[in-house]
């Protein structure tokens, strides 16, 4: 019957310690998690205040003739965002290239910009084919649009250049006045 006992005592013994133990485990693992959820909390915090910072870049079109401006937006890979043209905003044609209406084209595309979240802007001037220069509603788009706080990255002109091509009108003395 002493065997008894102390077996029995030796079997409450060992329960004992391996509470303890276990309980030890339990307390470094709670430390452990604790600090873990800190340390995901402050990435999350550091994560989120990364998305915020990151501006959204998109390329704008313009294509300026002395009849009408057109302004497309698109992202990088070439998906249109937004498009205006100078028919959408005034109901006069003779008006569609004014830089007046430019604005005006300006003001509804930086709207539709600023619902996306975009920020920073790729500018790039179309004027006609053979064209002196781009026309009057190029620059009052750029210029309204800095001013609405879009970054502009980049303005590049883009208009085509003929490089001999087919016979022009006139004949051979030209167009005589």
């Amino acid at each position: 019957m002493a065997k008894k006992i102390v077996e029995k005592e030796k079997i409450e013994e060992i329960p004992e310690k391996v509470l303890e133990k276990e309980l030890k485990g339990i307390k470094e693992d709670s430390e452990e998690q604790e600090s873990s959820d800190e340390f995901e909390k402050n990435s999350e915090e550091k994560s989120t205040s990364k998305k915020k910072e990151k501006d959204i870049e998109a390329v704008l079109n313009i294509y300026t003739s002395f009849n009408n401006t057109i302004a497309h937006v698109t992202d990088a890979s070439g998906r249109t965002l937004a498009k205006v043209s100078g028919g959408m905003v005034t109901k006069h044609s003779r008006l569609k290239a004014n830089p007046t209406i430019a604005m005006f084209i300006a003001k509804r595309i930086s709207e539709n910009m600023k619902e996306k979240g975009i920020k920073s802007l790729y500018v790039r001037i179309r004027a006609k084919t053979g064209s002196t220069g781009p026309g009057p509603g190029a620059n009052a788009i750029i210029k309204s649009l800095s001013r609405d706080g879009f970054k502009i990255i980049n303005i590049l002109d883009t208009t085509r250049v003929p490089r001999g091509g087919p016979k022009k009108k006139g004949g051979r003395r030209g167009r005589r006045v």
